[in-house]
């Protein structure tokens, strides 16, 4: 981040509620949030905090039931449904916590679909998802179908399949959900190579303290908002409202979450009184 840059999110006052049954619940509250170009950052905390909603937003799957966000400036959620999907299938990638890849169809095939989707050449899709998945280190796999890769290699597809149209942002929520401790370590230096790599900028949700550490930025989030974390941390400086900078979680829940986070443990637990 330099001195004066657009956000590439901007988050001013969200607030989304779902009404459910006659009763309204608020989900993301005021929240106000920012990303830069390239960054890395982990969303966490515990359960029904609101994290995946929060994604969702920023992947304009779901919009705010009030305040806005703007995308390198633009308020997005102006544009019409065609003009979302439109900006979602050319700057967005998702990569979720299950993989959904095709089971009939090989890996290259695969990442090839958001190619042939969108009418490109075969021999043009063919290269590019091959490219990809020798970044993604599945070079000697590329014919092999998912009942034939491990875990971490689907997911390893997955991402790149979400990388294919060379998105500005990749979107991941849980995505070492299902995965042991050292497959899940590959997906995470995955990650981290590839925003190196190609500068594209990484938000993933996460309960994984192993993988939220290797982000540069953490982010904390409960009933909706964010939370307080550890004092001038510089790291989340221009990302949060100022003054959350130099604040402490005055709550018990909140301070126990931030306990759990700077302990690695986590996160998933219920935060209850």
């Amino acid at each position: 981040m330099t001195e004066g840059e657009t956000p590439l999110i901007d988050l001013e006052k969200v607030t989304k509620r779902f009404t459910h049954r006659g009763e309204t619940l608020t989900v993301l509250e005021d929240l106000d949030f920012r990303i830069f170009r390239g960054d890395r950052i982990a969303i966490m905390g515990p359960s029904g905090a609101g994290k995946s909603t929060l994604l969702q937003v920023m992947g304009t799957l779901d919009a705010p039931t009030e305040g806005r966000m703007t995308f390198d400036g633009e308020e997005i959620f102006r544009r019409s449904s065609r003009g979302l999907a439109k900006f979602r299938n050319d700057q967005i990638g998702f990569v979720f916590q299950f993989h959904h890849l095709l089971p009939e169809f090989t890996a290259l095939e695969n990442v090839m679909m958001p190619g042939l989707i969108g009418r490109m050449s075969r021999g043009a899709a063919e290269q590019r998802a091959e490219e990809l998945l020798a970044d993604v280190g599945l070079a000697g796999r590329v014919h092999h179908q998912p009942g034939e890769l491990s875990g971490g290699e689907q997911q390893r597809v997955a991402v790149a399949r979400a990388l294919f149209k060379k998105p500005r942002l990749l979107l991941a929520d849980e995505p070492t959900g299902n995965l042991d401790l050292r497959t899940g370590a590959g997906i995470h230096a995955t990650l981290r190579e590839l925003n190196e790599k190609t500068g594209v900028t990484v938000v993933v949700v996460t309960h994984d303290p192993r993988l939220a550490e290797t982000m540069p930025i953490r982010v904390l989030v409960d009933e909706g908002k964010l939370i307080p974390q550890q004092p001038g941390d510089e790291r989340v400086r221009g990302r949060v409202p100022e003054e959350l900078m130099d604040a402490t979680p005055q709550e018990p829940g909140q301070m126990r979450l931030v306990e759990a986070v700077a302990s690695n443990e986590e996160t998933s637990v219920e935060l209850e009184d």
